[in-house]
């Protein structure tokens, strides 16, 4: 049983990670992520792998490994908040060097890892964002992991397109904070062409779970 603090959203989040506990007891609003491969059960309803909810008030039983979200809507202005952000963290570009995200209002916070999952959380700071359509994650070297994306702040969406078009689109998620959508990826870890894109400028987190059981840096 361990409950690990991440440090990687501070100072503007907290962020838990938490592995085989019998129960867990949510006090303030939280934003409550299942990275199990079994559910977990929360308020009267099993909260199904790679699911998310806002909880608060209840106990989590069943927790094999969960993330916390702590203090998401803890602020008073969210264009203040939003602000602080773009002068903590670099953009993306600068980390990741891609040239889908070169001038791209994209930032990125740092980056931790806990065993073969990587956590790390995006400022999306224009309306479109414009990150571009994508289909590998070449930031990884060339592994493909099981990622998914949670909405913290603002609202946005995730957006599957057929090919590297987005007149292509077959499948589009709304995303509000403590929203996750659905995996992307098949069996053989597989993507479509896909881009988050914004409705309001907002952070969502990003979760990399790696096969091969080896952290990558960012």
């Amino acid at each position: 049983m361990s409950l690990e603090t991440l440090n990687f959203a501070e100072p503007f989040f907290t962020v838990k990670y938490i592995v085989d506990e019998p129960e867990i007891l949510i006090t303030e609003r939280t934003i409550v992520l299942n990275l199990a491969d079994s559910p977990l059960y929360a308020a009267g309803m099993w909260l199904a792998p790679f699911q998310s909810i806002i909880a608060a008030d209840v106990t989590l039983f069943n927790v094999e490994k969960c993330v916390l979200v702590e203090r998401f809507d803890d602020f008073e202005d969210e264009n203040a908040l939003l602000e602080k952000v773009r002068g903590t963290w670099p953009l993306a570009y600068e980390i990741r060097r891609e040239e889908r995200l070169k001038g791209v209002g994209h930032y990125m916070s740092p980056k931790n890892a806990v065993g073969n999952i990587q956590f790390s959380m995006y400022h999306a700071s224009t309306v479109p964002l414009n990150v571009g359509l994508h289909k590998n994650h070449v930031h990884l070297g060339g592994e493909e992991p099981q990622e998914v994306h949670t909405q913290i702040v603002g609202f946005g969406k995730m957006q599957q397109c057929r090919e590297k078009d987005i007149s292509t689109l077959f499948l589009e998620e709304t995303m509000a904070p403590g929203c996750t959508h659905k995996p992307m990826f098949d069996n053989e870890l597989n993507y479509p062409w896909h881009q988050y894109e914004t409705i309001t400028p907002g952070i969502f987190m990003a979760i990399e779970i790696l096969t091969s059981g080896n952290p990558i840096p960012r």
